[in-house]
């Protein structure tokens, strides 16, 4: 499975490796299997005749300390072709015929080494990281265009009274005048990729956090933007969120999985505050279009007993997005994705009980009020009932709002209606 040529890039072409890639491949899978550390599968690689076997060694070969195994992960991540071991592996199944056209999709939060940090340390540490980075005479006129008593030499927060709200509010005014200041010092110039990364990280950070008060002054802004950085250790990792009550720092892992074989046939890894939807487009690109292109009529029934060419996508509420059910449906394939029913709030009337006729271009609400459905530019529109809610006697159960109740129609909502449908029926 893993021949010594499927690593050659990794490796300088003379000298004698101790340890041949195609057997420490076959320790990883089987370290994988097994749920086992490095130093775990170095001994059972070493005592286990099954390990040895597999891996295709006779007695004379002898074990090896588990940092080798750390050292090919750090070959193979910093190589052009990082998931080769797995896509071996998955190539096999399909050929054994373990992997069929039928996908599970789920998410999972991948947690972040690197601790959070509030605006202050941001700020200062990306002052600091673009003063790292600069050469030598670029450096200095930075430094020198930069006005607040730090010379921004020492990591962590800055010296403060923090008590007192008036010198955290001027030391907040400091660090984001700073920031300018050093943003406008490059101003014009010629930068390097280092120095240009740990300026546009200085501006995302300045930007990000910042509003200008009536006098002048700068303060940190009210809310968390959509695609706050969290750190500058780590600019990629964000804020993310499983459920409204459970939130997380660092990325998200997505997979798909065969659900009778329960091997996993992709995996990939997205931002924290991205949807899960966004990744189904790469965790899908193995699974082939029906021979005719079309889904046939019966898959489309809840229940329906779809062939093995009919590909098959399942996930829960988070995969149920129309631009999704759209990207299955132009593809061929058959979307068993739950779809989130309508919400409304304080407890007032949820979408589904107002009905829409999408042919017609009206919407008609509990009350029996037609209201025609204004388009929007990119699709779907919106319904506005306006002052005729104030005289409703459905009123309380419907809106609060003194412009009267209105309802969104998604550019996707034919798909969302009839999947909506689908999950209703109890077949």
């Amino acid at each position: 499975m893993f021949p010594d040529a499927l690593f050659a890039d990794l490796y300088v072409h003379h000298g004698r490796r101790s340890i041949p890639p195609s057997i420490l491949a076959v320790v990883m899978v089987l370290q994988r299997l097994e749920g086992c550390s490095d130093r775990e599968a170095c001994d059972r690689f070493t005592y286990d005749l099954r390990w040895r076997y597999a891996a295709g060694v006779d007695d004379e070969q002898g074990s090896f300390v588990h940092t080798v195994l750390v050292e090919l992960r750090a070959r193979l991540r910093g190589s052009q072709d990082p998931d080769r071991i797995f896509r071996v592996t998955t190539e096999l199944a399909r050929e054994v015929g373990l992997v069929g056209v039928r996908r599970v999709l789920d998410s999972a939060p991948l947690y972040d080494a690197v601790a959070t940090q509030d605006t202050v340390t941001l700020l200062r540490g990306a002052v600091r990281g673009l003063l790292r980075v600069c050469p030598a005479e670029l450096a200095a006129v930075v430094r020198a265009s930069l006005q607040r008593d730090d010379d921004y030499a020492a990591a962590g927060k800055p010296v403060c009274d923090w008590d007192d709200p008036h010198a955290r509010e001027q030391l907040v005014d400091e660090l984001f005048r700073d920031g300018y200041r050093a943003l406008d010092a490059l101003r014009g110039r010629t930068l390097g990729p280092e120095v240009a990364q740990a300026a546009e990280l200085l501006a995302t950070v300045v930007g990000q956090d910042i509003q200008e008060t009536t006098d002048g002054r700068f303060i940190i802004a009210q809310g968390v933007a959509p695609d706050r950085v969290i750190s500058v250790v780590d600019p990629q990792a964000r804020h993310g969120h499983k459920s409204n009550a459970r939130g997380f720092d660092g990325y998200k892992g997505h997979v798909a999985i065969d659900p009778d074989s329960e091997v996993i046939t992709a995996a990939e890894v997205g931002l924290a505050n991205a949807g899960d939807a966004a990744m189904a487009q790469a965790l899908l690109a193995d699974l082939p279009a029906p021979a005719d292109g079309n889904v046939p009529a019966a898959a489309d029934q809840a229940g329906a007993d779809t062939t093995e060419q009919v590909p098959v996508v399942y996930g829960d509420a988070a995969y149920g997005t129309g631009a999704l059910l759209a990207d299955l449906e132009e593809r061929g394939i058959t979307a068993m994705t739950k779809v989130a029913a309508p919400t409304a709030a304080e407890g007032h009337f949820p979408k589904d009980r107002f009905r829409i006729d999408l042919a017609a271009g009206t919407v008609t609400c509990p009350a029996r009020l037609k209201v025609p459905i204004i388009p929007a530019r990119h699709g779907g529109g919106v319904a506005r009932f306006g002052g005729a809610c104030q005289v409703c006697p459905l009123q309380g159960s419907c809106t609060s709002s003194a412009a009267g109740r209105t309802i969104t129609i998604h550019p996707h909502e034919t798909r969302l209606q009839a999947a909506r449908q689908r999950q209703r029926d109890p077949a």
